[in-house]
């Protein structure tokens, strides 16, 4: 008996009238909220008072979000400088998430400043709730039938054990796509487990190492998945933005640990100061 193939999810959660929520930005904020609920655990733990981390991401937010668009719509200028009103369509897709994170982490940089906390263990308390609010965002792609890859078959894709209900709305422009936005996400899931479960072993993590092992474990997945994807922002038409954003993020992540390690003067993650 032939199989039903359902039509695609509609990325539309809610409608009143003219206001419209879509589930892009639901599963954001889902995403936004969980990893605020955690860092603030986290930082109780770690004697950072649970306010810091509201005013900072009151700051954050905003600007990751504005940064995030605008890294995307710099690479994208070709189609958006003839299509000015769709800059703001943050709704539809196309936020960079690394210009979030570059947003995200210059607030951080001057937030510690004029608090007097220390960077470095904001930043270790930060990054893995960082990490799981990814993974959880590329559901959003899967929404909007973002983030996807070259053309493959429903054969392939139901061998690979992956749910059918995913496989349905991999069916884009009436072909089936490689599912990347999934490979993502469950890579970034896997790193939040590890990085909360091995954060707090004695010696193994010196303060600030939480946040580089974030990001060499976030560079290294993103390279090769962002291989690929067929909807890369693109520098030219041979580099992939994030492949070299990615290499240049994990080269410098392990540069910084070594440096640091070399010198011998950083405190244990968890000894005090």
């Amino acid at each position: 008996m032939a199989e039903t193939i359902t039509a695609a999810l509609n990325p539309i959660a809610l409608q009143f009238g003219p206001f419209t929520i879509h589930w892009y930005g639901v599963i954001i904020a889902t995403g936004v909220v969980l990893a605020l609920w955690l860092a603030v655990r986290e930082g109780q733990r770690q004697g950072i008072a649970e306010d810091y981390f509201y005013d900072y991401l009151l700051w954050a937010l905003p600007i990751a979000i504005i940064c995030a668009r605008i890294y995307y719509v710099a690479f994208q200028w070709p189609y958006y400088s003839v299509h000015p009103a769709e800059i703001i369509a943050i709704w539809d897709g196309g936020i960079a998430i690394y210009g979030a994170i570059i947003g995200g982490f210059l607030v951080l940089y001057f937030f510690c400043r004029s608090r007097q906390l220390s960077m470095w263990t904001m930043l270790d308390v930060i990054a893995p709730t960082v990490i799981l609010a990814q993974g959880i965002g590329r559901w959003g792609n899967f929404m909007n039938q973002e983030a996807f890859g070259v053309i493959t078959t429903r054969a392939a894709l139901l061998a690979q054990h992956i749910p059918h209900w995913i496989v349905n709305q991999m069916d884009i422009g009436g072909q089936y796509r490689v599912p990347t936005f999934l490979y993502e996400s469950l890579w970034d899931l896997l790193g939040f487990v590890l990085l909360v479960s091995l954060r707090h072993r004695r010696h193994l993590f010196r303060r600030g190492e939480v946040f580089l092992a974030y990001v060499m474990w976030y560079a290294f997945g993103r390279f090769f998945i962002e291989g690929m994807r067929t909807d890369s922002l693109m520098i030219g038409s041979v580099i992939r933005v994030s492949q070299l954003l990615s290499l240049v993020f994990f080269i410098g992540a392990l540069v910084v640990l070594l440096v640091r390690r070399h010198r011998g003067n950083v405190p244990w993650y968890l000894q005090s100061e």
